[in-house]
């Protein structure tokens, strides 16, 4: 739930950046792509502090190197990140990113139902991760394939 408020409160900063002049910001495409951004390096940061052990719970059983694929997780995140905000890597980024989301949405069906949370918190119910999945994935589509300029 954290994560939405994060792409709204920075979707709306960066929209009234834009509107202060910030051309990069200045549409609401642009700022969609940089509130991504800002969400991928949000979630990207729990990859590399103690709420990998959440996430590594999260992993499907048949993962193999769980932890190991946080790590690698954490590091596509963070790429894909930058690569939204290249022009000249937008497109594949998009792409990549749109496949990553449904790539790990299983670890969030086995989260939802074994009640595994991040950081103390209670797991987010699957109705609302898969809304929110769905959501990230149109954003991304919408801000980086169909306005990739």
């Amino acid at each position: 739930m954290v994560v939405l408020f994060v792409l709204l409160i920075s979707l709306l900063l960066y929209r009234a950046i834009g509107a202060l002049g910030v051309a990069a910001l200045a549409t609401w495409v642009g700022a969609t792509r940089c509130a991504l951004a800002t969400m991928l390096v949000f979630t990207a940061s729990a990859h590399f502090t103690k709420m990998k052990h959440d996430l590594v719970r999260m992993m499907p059983d048949w993962v193999p190197q769980p932890m190991a694929l946080i790590y690698f997780t954490g590091l596509c995140e963070i790429a894909g990140a930058i690569g939204l905000l290249m022009p000249g890597l937008r497109q594949g980024a998009g792409i990549a990113l749109i496949v990553f989301f449904i790539a790990v949405f299983p670890a969030n069906v086995k989260a939802a139902r074994t009640g595994v949370g991040l950081g103390g918190k209670r797991a987010t119910p699957l109705w609302l991760r898969t809304s929110m999945q769905l959501l990230f994935i149109l954003l991304t589509w919408w801000s980086a394939l169909s306005h990739s300029g």
